[in-house]
């Protein structure tokens, strides 16, 4: 990177020398813009944080009381003559992507996104740049996703069957994002919904927010009886643990962009696989840049050097920057060689 770049990637982050601010910086720094609350990009001992008013009962909730200023959709703030907006990111509740302008420039981090409108978070919204800093967690042709609708479909049957056979239905998903999109599109007819405690908490800090079923958190005094035919939605940390005796008999489920990959539900050790990604498929990275109208992009966590390579091939002047960013480090995934989920 150039030293007159608008944004520049240093040892604690990604930086903006002109404002004197970070953006989702891995080590403590003065002033941080967090674009939204999983925990490798909304980190403890930061001075100040500025988010969009969603992300702030999650990173409170997660990281105490911080000094943290909240900000809307849209709603520019200047530091220093650099001209900060907040933009959707569709990825979860209130993860967003941070557009940078300085004396006509106009610079994009999207963090982390998904263009598929999930019907829970806020949806994607393109924004035009010049050069645009994107992950790339699923940057290989293999990783073609299908419409959500069709997921939960499968996820709404299997349930249903494992009911019919006197079976629990437990799903593992991330404990913020991903669980609650799961219970926004649960068919609450087949039966009751119940939650690990780390899924319920982060449940309930959203559910002013949300529009979601009612869920029962398992304790040591649920009767066995009672969850049976049940759904049970759990972070994968849960899995292959003692907690989960109280659900025999039962079937696993992983929700999770991996089980696009042959071999990776066995590795997991789960019984079915459902192909449900927080972030962009190969064609929604590659339709994201092309809208924006970028010509130079920065890639950053994820298949990095294959989609680089893939996108200077295309004509534009890409480039890859190393970060610690790598996903909720209880849900990371060892099944493919990439550093995030």
């Amino acid at each position: 990177m150039k030293r007159s770049d608008l944004l520049i990637f240093d040892a604690k982050g990604i930086y903006c020398p002109q404002a004197q601010v970070y953006i989702d910086p891995w080590k403590p720094v003065n002033r941080a813009i967090i674009t939204h609350g999983h925990s490798d990009h909304a980190r403890f001992g930061h001075n100040k944080y500025l988010t969009h008013h969603s992300n702030i009962p999650i990173i409170r909730h997660r990281l105490g009381e911080i000094n943290v200023q909240g900000i809307g959709w849209n709603e520019p703030f200047q530091i220093n003559g650099v001209i900060f907006t907040l933009h959707p990111a569709g990825h979860i509740i209130g993860s967003s992507q941070v557009r940078v302008e300085y004396k006509g420039e106009v610079w994009v981090f999207t963090g982390d996104y998904k263009t598929e409108n999930d019907g829970v978070c806020t949806p994607y919204e393109l924004i035009k740049c010049h050069t645009m800093i994107t992950e790339c967690t699923f940057g290989l042709p293999a990783f073609k996703w299908k419409p959500q609708a069709l997921v939960f479909e499968e996820i709404n049957s299997w349930w249903q069957s494992n009911k019919e056979d006197g079976k629990t239905s437990v799903l593992f998903g991330y404990t913020l994002g991903k669980a609650q999109r799961i219970l926004k599109h649960l068919d609450t007819s087949i039966g009751q919904i119940f939650t690990h405690g780390a899924v319920e908490n982060m449940t309930e800090v959203l559910r002013p927010q949300l529009e979601l079923p009612k869920t029962t958190l398992i304790t040591p005094s649920t009767p066995a009886s009672d969850i049976r035919g049940s759904v049970v939605i759990a972070p994968p940390s849960a899995h292959g643990t003692p907690w989960m005796r109280k659900l025999v008999p039962f079937e696993t489920g992983t929700c999770s962009g991996w089980m696009a990959f042959r071999g990776a539900r066995a590795r997991r050790a789960t019984d079915k696989g459902f192909v449900l990604s927080d972030h962009c498929d190969w064609q929604g990275l590659l339709q994201s840049i092309k809208a924006s109208e970028a010509s130079r992009v920065i890639c950053t966590h994820g298949y990095t050097d294959i989609f680089s390579r893939y996108l200077r091939e295309l004509g534009y002047d890409a480039s890859v920057e190393n970060t610690d960013y790598e996903g909720e480090k209880e849900e990371i995934t060892t099944v493919e060689p990439a550093q995030s989920t």
